[in-house]
């Protein structure tokens, strides 16, 4: 159970930079499914809601860290609903890299057509794309952090 909860585990940190997957989740749910397999004890316990502090926050990481960097850029709400919109179409149109294009090109245009300004759409656009990149982070950080909390329960249990 070890092997495959690693190995789950690996794919959730992939999943906190690729937006395929659902990053933390998946980490989450293996250190869940190697409790309910393994037995808990004290020490999952206490890893298990350690991950889950650390999951709550990394998610809220990615949350919060984009809407701020568009907000201080000053892209109008409505952008980030067509950025959001697109990044859906773009996740089943374009696999892979459709989402990321996607969303930009929807707080671009968004942007565009409400200030008519190219280079202040694009400031609002690179702001934005800059805040998402800096969730990925917190994401990833946050993962890792779960991942080592885990190995922590694996050693002491």
């Amino acid at each position: 159970m070890v092997a495959l909860t690693a190995v789950v585990m690996a794919v959730g940190l992939v999943g906190t930079v690729l937006p395929i997957l659902p990053g933390l989740a998946l980490v989450w749910v293996a250190g869940l499914a190697y409790g309910l397999s393994e037995g808990f004890g004290t020490v999952g316990v206490v890893a298990l809601a350690a991950m889950t502090g650390l999951a709550a926050a990394g998610t809220v990481a990615g949350i919060v860290l984009p809407r701020r960097a568009a907000g201080t850029a000053g892209a109008a709400p409505a952008s980030l609903w067509l950025g959001a919109a697109l990044a859906v179409a773009g996740f089943f149109l374009v696999p892979v890299v459709g989402l990321p294009l996607g969303g930009a090109l929807g707080i671009y245009v968004g942007e565009q057509l409400r200030t008519g300004d190219a280079r202040r759409a694009w400031r609002a656009t690179a702001a934005t794309l800059k805040g998402f990149g800096l969730a990925a982070l917190a994401q990833l950080a946050a993962g890792v952090a779960m991942v080592l909390v885990w190995v922590a329960w694996v050693v002491v249990a």
